[in-house]
């Protein structure tokens, strides 16, 4: 029984080491950010208006924890998460927070503003749309993260570029534009950069990882 036991207390210490490398919301963040994609340090202070000193700090206790990687490109080192699985947890992780916590919840509604008044998109009307052609799917995230996974059939145009581009979105179709899901404001500036031009235009709340879930059901 005592070898049980000790066996016991070694698993479970294991399972605490990625709980405790959890335990910052700053660490949560870069981790949300790098299931869009591979990141620089850099990029990953940028994102989360920290200092790139914080941020690798943040990235050593996570890569101690064997959540991230990282490799070299260049002059940079290129952060992104160690399995895939890592994105599924997180959005567990996300749904159980929301439903145990209405403070959360609230915050949710809070940080997406629900004055907005923007017209939404739900999955299978998008689908039959762009089956049709009635819309044009525009991601507005990154390029990079564009390109390490997209919903298919969306074209890329980054927030950063859209209005300097807009001269090349057709004009008889209604444009969708997505981001990196319901945490993210990219798509909801695109729409209403797109509205103000006249141009017809709705936004995708969830992005790519509730798009795989939704094609997988």
């Amino acid at each position: 029984m005592l070898n049980e036991r000790h066996l016991k207390d070694l698993l479970y210490e294991g399972f605490a080491r990625i709980g405790k490398s959890l335990s910052s919301p700053k660490r949560l963040e870069i981790l949300d950010l790098l299931s869009q994609g591979p990141k620089s340090v850099e990029a990953l202070s940028k994102d989360t208006m920290m200092s790139v000193a914080n941020v690798s700090k943040h990235l050593q206790t996570l890569a101690n924890s064997k959540l991230v990687k990282s490799r070299k490109k260049g002059n940079y080192v290129i952060y992104e998460l160690a399995d895939e699985a890592i994105t599924d947890f997180l959005a567990s992780l996300h749904t159980l927070s929301e439903k145990q916590f209405l403070d959360i919840q609230q915050i949710k509604q809070e940080f997406l503003n629900d004055q907005l008044d923007l017209e939404g998109i739900s999955f299978p009307e998008l689908k039959e749309r762009m089956d049709n052609g009635e819309v044009l799917l525009l991601d507005v995230r990154p390029r990079e993260e564009y390109e390490k996974e997209h919903i298919p059939g969306a074209v890329s145009i980054p927030i950063k570029e859209l209005e300097e581009k807009l001269a090349s979105l057709p004009s008889d179709c209604n444009i969708v534009a997505y981001c990196r899901g319901t945490r993210c404001l990219m798509s909801v500036e695109a729409v209403e950069l797109l509205k103000s031009k006249g141009i017809n235009a709705f936004r995708l709340e969830e992005g790519v990882y509730e798009w795989k879930q939704f094609t997988n059901n």
